[in-house]
């Protein structure tokens, strides 16, 4: 009710007032959760029947964007061109019937280039999980766009998550979880570093692979704890590769800065995430699998099925 709440007011608040209420809200919840944000003790148990990774691969890089607006939608080929020039690929997830068109030219220049893209809910204004009624409403429009964009990936709209109605969307894996985040509008977390297989309770012997984010998305350190440096991606990162797991981050080209002139308070500087892409290159070089997520997913099924 809270969050319904939430989202009927939102538009009448300043962003400005928005961004400080969430600041004060999670300063103040810092201490309370840190047993268990960034890192939850306990994710990295292996799941069961665990073979490891292709190759023998320490662990896996995955690399994930959500775009909001306009703003970060004009960024995308920037971000694109910054991680293919450091060795990476990675997936751009895009909302169908928001303000900002998307160009069949753009989706063609992203697989082109050996990335992905996939589709971020259907309209972002916090009412896809309001019921399963409107969520089944709404999932026949989101396939329309799936098949449209031969895409077979999805993330709900602020992780807001009932893996059970996702099940009505045609994918392959879903983005919509995490593994711990107390900060999130719907603070559920699935308690895991690896990825993991939900059954279709509408269709027998299909499913799909759930992929959490296990780093802090970018908005929690950079844009409201206002970090300058990459120490809480680096613990966690480090974390996980001694525990083996899957390194997901959602990193949004709305809130990167290109520009040294930009003062925006919701905007960090490219040249975080690139020491970010950098550390992980120089330190774990060779001890990785960096692949798609469309291409971890079918990793994960062939595995399981």
């Amino acid at each position: 009710m809270l969050k319904k709440i939430f989202y009927i007011l939102k538009p009448l608040i300043p962003r400005s007032l928005q961004l400080s209420l969430r600041r004060k809200i999670l300063v103040a919840k810092l201490h309370k959760y840190e047993d268990v944000w960034p890192i939850l003790k306990g994710s990295e148990k292996k799941p069961e029947h665990w073979k490891g990774w292709p190759e023998g691969k320490q662990f896996v890089f995955v690399l994930t964007h959500d775009v909001e607006h306009q703003k970060g939608y004009d960024r995308v080929l920037r971000l694109m061109e910054i991680e293919k020039k450091l060795g990476f690929i990675s997936s751009f997830n895009f909302v169908p019937e928001r303000d900002y068109k998307i160009e069949e030219t753009l989706l063609n220049t992203l697989k082109e280039n050996g990335f992905e893209y996939g589709v971020h809910g259907l309209i972002h204004d916090g009412k896809l999980f309001s019921s399963e009624r409107e969520f089944l409403k709404r999932a026949n429009k989101i396939n329309d766009y799936l098949k449209k964009w031969n895409s077979v990936g999805f993330r709900a709209p602020a992780m807001h998550h009932n893996l059970d109605w996702i099940g009505a969307l045609n994918i392959e894996y879903d983005l919509s979880t995490f593994d711990t985040d107390p900060f999130e509008p719907q603070p559920d977390g699935v308690g895991t570093i690896y990825p993991f297989w939900v059954p279709n309770k509408r269709h027998k012997n299909s499913g799909y692979v759930e992929l959490p984010y296990t780093l802090p998305q970018d908005f929690t350190p950079f844009i409201l704890m206002q970090e300058k440096t990459i120490n809480i991606w680096q613990k966690k990162t480090d974390w996980i590769v001694e525990n083996g797991g899957m390194v997901l981050v959602n990193v949004h080209p709305d809130y990167i800065n290109f520009s040294k002139n930009s003062n925006s308070t919701e905007e960090f500087y490219v040249n975080i995430y690139i020491e970010f892409l950098e550390y992980i290159k120089k330190k774990y070089w060779g001890n990785y699998w960096n692949p798609l997520p469309k291409q971890l997913a079918k990793f994960i099924r062939q595995s399981i099925l």
